[in-house]
């Protein structure tokens, strides 16, 4: 069992969303280049995130994506599901057709774990990421990259890299 690319990168783009939120919206092609993930494959993720009601889209110069809601009212399990991702670790996607069309010996296991997991996931939320020291620190190295402006490592948003 594991988190598919899809939930992985949704979680990602919705982090660089959450780091760079006060400075106004963000552009797609701005997540895209400093978390190299492609265009298109952020265009699909963030239509299914707006249908969730985790973005708004802000249209006209300047435009790109917000949050719809705060920071620390979306969880990291609002992003996976809201891109069908189901971290699911049973073998049979919880039907419990597991073997021969019945329960197998160790279903509740892998349900208890799966509902284990969604739990952790529900209990983090943007906010409490974008606080990890290590999180900060990434995220300016990768806009120093990228000449892009993010949250200094103290959290005020007037860091810009010498690159850009």
């Amino acid at each position: 069992m594991k988190l598919s690319t899809k939930g992985r990168y949704a979680v990602t783009a919705m982090m660089d969303l959450a780091l760079h939120d006060e400075k106004g919206p963000v552009t797609l092609a701005e997540i895209s280049q400093c978390q190299d993930i492609s265009l298109s494959y952020l265009e699909q993720l963030f239509a299914k995130l707006r249908k969730g009601g985790l973005v708004a889209g802000v249209r006209g110069p300047g435009g790109g994506y917000r949050l719809a809601r705060a920071a620390n009212q979306i969880t990291v399990a609002d992003i996976v599901c809201s891109v069908d991702e189901n971290v699911d670790a049973t073998r049979c996607k919880g039907r419990e057709n597991c073997q021969g069309g019945r329960r197998c010996l160790t279903h509740d296991l892998w349900s208890d774990l799966s509902q284990q997991i969604h739990e952790f996931l529900r209990g983090i939320t943007l906010a409490q990421f974008v606080e990890r020291d290590a999180v900060r620190e990434i995220a300016i190295r990768q806009d120093q990259i990228h000449g892009r402006r993010c949250r200094d490592a103290q959290g005020r948003g007037e860091h810009k890299s010498a690159a850009a």
